[in-house]
């Protein structure tokens, strides 16, 4: 495998399937699936899950909520999703281990890098929930501090798309997507990776981000074997 130790980032909105809310089993299923064909190759994975399936803070602002609060309501969302995707993996027969970034025990074990480690070297697939456990911070934020923190070979961001375009593709039909580029290219351009801190966070600690499709069964596995899978975002 290319990537020894690896920070997949996963959206919430992505676990609800076609139903747009909620957690779809299969889809679930699949992704725990894939995830634990990977550990078995011996590539050390750890997770970070958003929660917009389920709550997102900043909607909640607009109707109303306390930011702060509304936040740590999406905080709790990326617990849920964790948890839902852990006993997935624990299925596919994989260990998996939710750590959360706020004490939470019995849910969740408190998150410390070291255990979390220790738990992938040993096999298990470390699910880092709760964010960064602020608020005001994204969890594609917490999926960038977690990768440099855990020495992640690279930041793989799980989307419904195969890449980087330099349009939506979904609105333009003739949108050019991009095999590989830099952090400042995708700055220069606007073009929307991640958000600016995780972005920044990335490039300064230069952690390659790698965006692909993770509904494409079996490319999760080809990119961690060399394949040019997705596209690739470096200071290179």
């Amino acid at each position: 495998m290319v990537y020894k130790r690896i920070l997949l980032k996963l959206s919430g909105e992505a676990l609800a399937g076609v139903e747009g809310k909620g957690i779809d089993e299969n889809i679930l299923a699949g992704y725990a699936a894939e995830i634990a064909g990977v550990v078995r190759q011996g590539v050390q994975v750890a997770i970070v899950i958003g929660g917009g399936n389920i709550f997102r803070g900043l909607a909640g602002t607009k109707a109303g909520f306390d930011r702060v609060k509304g936040d740590q309501m999406g905080m709790l969302a990326t617990v849920i999703n964790s948890i839902g995707l852990s006993l997935a993996i624990k299925a596919a027969g994989v260990g998996a281990e939710v750590f959360t970034s706020i004490p939470m025990e019995p849910v969740a074990r408190y998150y410390m890098r070291d255990e979390a480690v220790a738990f992938m070297e040993n096999g298990g697939v470390a699910l880092i929930a709760g964010g960064t456990g602020n608020p005001y911070f994204t969890t594609d934020s917490a999926a960038a501090l977690r990768a440099c923190e855990i020495g992640a070979d690279a930041l793989l961001k799980g989307t419904k798309v195969d890449g980087v375009y330099d349009s939506d593709p979904v609105k333009n039909p003739s949108a050019v997507k991009y095999s590989a580029l830099t952090f400042r290219k995708a700055l220069a351009d606007n073009l929307k990776v991640m958000d600016s801190t995780a972005f920044t966070l990335c490039s300064e600690n230069d952690m390659p981000i790698i965006v692909f499709n993770m509904n494409n069964k079996g490319d999760l596995g080809r990119l961690l074997g060399g394949e040019a899978v997705g596209t690739v975002v470096s200071n290179q």
